[in-house]
């Protein structure tokens, strides 16, 4: 008997909406520690790739592209499905993916780097590297430092609040610097930096801002020449050449529905970077030691941990969680999530293996992963819940929103077998009446979920912003104050009240 990790995955139907996608990213690699017998061998191919055509053929997702790195330093590819829609297309090793919150150990790694050549301090104060007019918060006498921004120990939430973008398939494309400034000036916390763990976006926004300034270039332009070129990811980028774009695996919703591609340019630092299974790997290999770089160094420095994420957690290094089991040994992983992609870097640092999985769906992957570096942790088999929502736009479609409505209830009266009744399914089907142009119906099927949920604050924040695109300025308010009614806290429906006020 030795202890192995036991991954615990929340896979939760949630909202389609900025603040729940990035939190289903965080929630998704939980590990506890346990007792089992487990085998210490890597999964052989043919079993991943087993495991990946089932998985395609049960709706997890369109592809799903598997890296594997062995003690040698020998790598192995595994894919299935198709990354385009139009035709066949199985992803290859230069197929392009979101990598979304694995941007953030790109950006910890350039602050390590940044350090050891003594361009930035890691306890240098944040305000040191700021505009004068930017009020930097200080909590008991503690101000925020660059470690707290890429230990997410600042206090700071997961989203900013004050994001309210005119297109809500690509939410921080017109997200500004002055809005993050404005933030940043605004933002609370109830203990001083470095106290607690708390998961940041708009923090590692920050960091990869302020990186980007001291150097003088985009952050983009950045992570290329500091990382990219040493280590030969040619394929790592935000901005994508005809090429890569013919190679973009197409996003897709949890239900299979086409999803955007999402744009970050104020905060690329926090998720905005794409890149193929090829880079991940050499990437992986090189925090392993497989790959001899000058950037070692500055990859160790990364790996050591700062904070504790909490009782059974973990910990948190520069941007990865390190855990470590009771024989001592230490894996460091970091995943993931945008509107329409899914990804997973998972590293076994004692025995130098590791396993990297990209998906062009939003359903989760990281049981996959875990599955592959410790066999005994079970694939948790993929089920297709989304049922409700496909009859309901089918029927709203074809026979018009009231019918579909009526449909809905008269399923929920009879408790349809198979059939899952939570406020993500009617969100998702008022999602796609929008895209397809249909404001109305697509307010008829929010107004229905508010009435179903009348406790959930995200309902009516959904209904509120549906309202204020359609330039419903009184009901939009009115559905903000209800959400702040549901829930006190929320500190986005607060500043939109406001804004909505003035």
């Amino acid at each position: 008997m030795r202890p192995c990790l036991l991954l615990i995955l929340l896979n939760m139907p949630i909202l389609q909406n900025k603040s729940k996608v990035f939190l289903s990213s965080i929630l998704t690699g939980i590990l506890f520690t346990t007792t089992c017998f487990i085998s210490s061998a890597q999964l052989p191919v043919d079993s991943i790739k087993a495991i990946i055509e089932k998985e395609i053929y049960l709706k997890r997702s369109a592809s799903i592209i598997v890296g594997t790195i062995d003690s040698t330093g020998k790598r192995e590819i595994i894919s299935a499905g198709s990354f385009s829609d139009k035709k066949a297309a199985p992803p290859d090793g230069n197929t392009i993916y979101e990598i979304a919150s694995i941007t953030k150990v790109f950006t910890s790694l350039l602050l390590a780097d940044m350090s050891l050549k003594r361009q930035v301090n890691l306890d240098d104060p944040i305000s040191k590297y700021l505009p004068a007019n930017v009020q930097v918060p200080v909590k008991n006498g503690k101000p925020i430092t660059l470690l707290h921004l890429a230990s997410h120990s600042v206090g700071w939430p997961r989203f900013p609040d004050n994001n309210d973008p005119r297109n809500l398939d690509n939410p921080y494309a017109d997200y500004t610097v002055e809005q993050l400034y404005d933030y940043i000036s605004r933002a609370e916390f109830d203990y001083a930096p470095g106290t607690w763990f708390k998961y940041s976006n708009p923090g590692y926004g920050l960091l990869g801002h302020i990186l980007a300034q001291v150097a003088g270039k985009p952050y983009e332009t950045l992570v290329k020449e500091r990382i990219g070129t040493p280590l030969g990811l040619t394929h790592t980028t935000i901005t994508l050449t005809p090429a890569q774009k013919n190679n973009l695996a197409i996003g897709h919703t949890e239900y299979g529905a086409p999803a955007p591609n999402w744009d970050m340019p104020a905060i690329a630092g926090t998720g905005a970077l794409r890149s193929n299974i090829n880079d991940m790997l050499t990437f992986a290999a090189a925090n392993l030691g497989h790959v001899k770089t000058d950037l070692y160094p500055a990859m160790q420095l990364a790996h050591v941990p700062r904070i504790s994420k909490g009782k059974g957690e973990g910990e948190v290094t520069l941007g990865w969680t390190l855990e470590k089991s009771k024989d001592g040994e230490e894996f460091l992983w970091k995943d993931g999530t945008t509107a329409g992609y899914r990804s997973i870097v998972l590293l076994n640092r004692t025995r130098k293996t590791g396993v990297v999985i990209l998906s062009n769906s939003l359903n989760p992957i990281n049981d996959i992963a875990y599955h592959i570096l410790y066999p005994a942790i079970p694939v948790k088999p993929y089920r297709y819940i989304w049922a409700m929502h496909d009859l309901i736009l089918a029927t709203a479609k074809n026979k018009g929103v009231d019918a579909a409505i009526e449909e809905y209830k008269n399923m929920k009266a009879t408790r349809s077998p198979g059939l899952i009744f939570d406020p993500s399914q009617l969100n998702y089907v008022a999602r796609d009446l929008r895209q397809a142009k249909k404001m109305s119906a697509a307010i008829k099927i929010l107004e229905l979920n508010a009435q179903e949920y009348p406790t959930n604050a995200t309902v009516f924040e959904d209904l509120g912003e549906i309202y204020k695109l359609n330039g419903n300025k009184k009901e939009a308010l009115e559905n903000y104050e209800k959400a702040l009614q549901v829930d006190p806290k929320n500190e986005h429906a607060k500043w939109m009240v406001e804004k909505l006020k003035n």
